[in-house]
């Protein structure tokens, strides 16, 4: 059985302690959330302690992810031991308002972060998955035949995302088959999704019209320019 994603595994752990009846130390923690690996005894002690040291930081990571999405996540020392530490989440702080998803939806979420999985949006969007899907019950699993995902063009996407956020124009280099290789400026209004590639709308201002380019097709980094300001669409 493969071993769970972070994601999941970061989804465990929130299950975990928000249902557990008391707080829960690493040992627990380690030992019955899905997605660590557990102490095995047959380890020599060189083996054992690099996979300690493994769970650790991954344990740190993960707990660091947990406050970074509001969870509210404490620690709790034992009052008779100071060195035995144990965490807890309050289940009713960390809730969200109920939230109904149908499987469709909830696969085109999920679609979403593996498309965005290798781009700087990724952490950000495997934690709003995490919280979401923490927040749905359990429902009925749906495949999906055909990804939005794409490694060619991730990098520009979070870059122009921006740039539409703050009213500023992109430039880049682009090939296609009727110019070739060119420098773009371009007035960025919308990303869509068109049959799995991702595309840019917005004003050509070499050209004086609208144009539509191909993510993919963006050779090297993309980079704002000008003033900020609202652009007429």
């Amino acid at each position: 059985m493969p071993a769970p994603d972070a994601a999941e595994r970061l989804l465990n752990l929130l299950i975990a302690l928000s249902h557990a009846r008391g707080r829960m130390t690493r040992g627990e923690i380690r030992a019955t959330v899905a997605g660590y690996d557990p102490i095995n005894d047959r380890d020599d002690p060189g083996t054992a302690r690099r996979r300690t040291a493994a769970f650790e930081r991954m344990f740190e990571r993960d707990k660091e992810d947990l406050r970074k999405l509001g969870v509210p996540l404490r620690t709790v020392t034992d009052a008779t031991h100071g060195d035995d530490i144990g965490y807890i989440i309050d289940a009713g702080e960390a809730a969200l308002p109920p939230i109904s998803l149908t499987p469709v939806e909830r696969a085109v979420i999920a679609v979403a972060a593996e498309y965005w999985e290798n781009a700087a949006l990724g952490t950000d969007a495997r934690r709003a998955l995490v919280k979401l899907t923490s927040s749905t019950g359990r429902l009925e699993d749906i495949s999906l035949h055909l990804s939005a995902r794409s490694t060619q063009g991730a990098d520009a996407a979070p870059v122009i995302a921006q740039a539409i956020a703050d009213g500023q124009a992109v430039q880049f280099d682009y090939t296609s088959a009727a110019s070739g290789r060119a420098r773009r400026t371009v007035e960025p209004w919308r990303l869509v999704v068109r049959g799995g590639p991702l595309y840019l709308v917005g004003l050509d201002r070499d050209r004086g019209e609208s144009r539509t380019y191909r993510l993919s097709r963006i050779e090297g980094p993309v980079r704002t320019v000008g003033e900020r300001r609202p652009f007429p669409r």
